[in-house]
């Protein structure tokens, strides 16, 4: 692995443990355990660590969602293995990460956003589309209006003023909001087939 990599990586990792804002280039450097000229050497500044700190971020996710999507599941099971995924990576995730960038950085967040946006958009067409052929999914439903109803909503979960960290867990949110687009969409074929899962996940 090159240097910067590490450097990325590592400071990926800090990041998504303890927050963005509250880590500091003199952490970094103790963290990888060298100077802060030699982080210099690579990376202009803070801003630029961050930028490609999540351009790192987002490359790794859309690997682990292609990943997931090239399995063969049917269109529920497919959703509920995105849902583990995200749920794992969320669970590790300091609530603060979105908001530090949002603050901090916008130009990073939107383009994040922009990012995460296409991604999801193109994931879950395709997956609403399976799953009506698979009859999973009901007939009357628009794929394209449910999706970015879907990003709507995910944009709202990192929101602060409808979920403030200190009374609201992000997990606790995602979670519900998947709930309620799953059994939102699902036929009453696939209810029966998510209640069977849902059981399964609990033994």
């Amino acid at each position: 692995m090159s240097r910067p990599q590490q450097i990325i990586d590592s400071a990926t990792s800090l990041f998504m443990q303890l927050g963005i804002k509250s880590v500091n280039m003199d952490d970094m450097a103790r963290h990888l355990g060298m100077s802060k000229k030699t982080i210099y050497l690579h990376f202009k500044d803070k801003e630029d660590l961050v930028k490609k700190a999540v351009r790192s971020f987002c490359k790794h996710e859309d690997t682990q969602m292609e990943e997931i999507c090239s399995r063969g599941l049917n269109a529920i099971e497919e959703m509920l293995e995105i849902s583990k995924w995200v749920m794992s990576v969320l669970n590790n995730v300091h609530p603060s990460v979105m908001y530090d960038l949002e603050k901090y950085y916008p130009e990073i967040a939107k383009s994040l956003k922009s990012s995460r946006h296409k991604m999801v958009y193109e994931s879950m067409h395709n997956n609403l589309l399976n799953g009506q052929k698979q009859g999973l999914y009901r007939k009357d439903i628009n794929a394209d209006i449910i999706v970015k109803l879907y990003i709507a909503r995910m944009d709202a979960v990192f929101n602060q003023l409808l979920f403030p960290m200190k009374d609201y867990k992000v997990l606790d949110i995602y979670l519900e909001n998947f709930k309620y687009h799953i059994r939102g969409v699902a036929s009453p074929k696939g209810h029966e087939f998510l209640e069977q899962q849902m059981k399964k996940s609990k033994k």
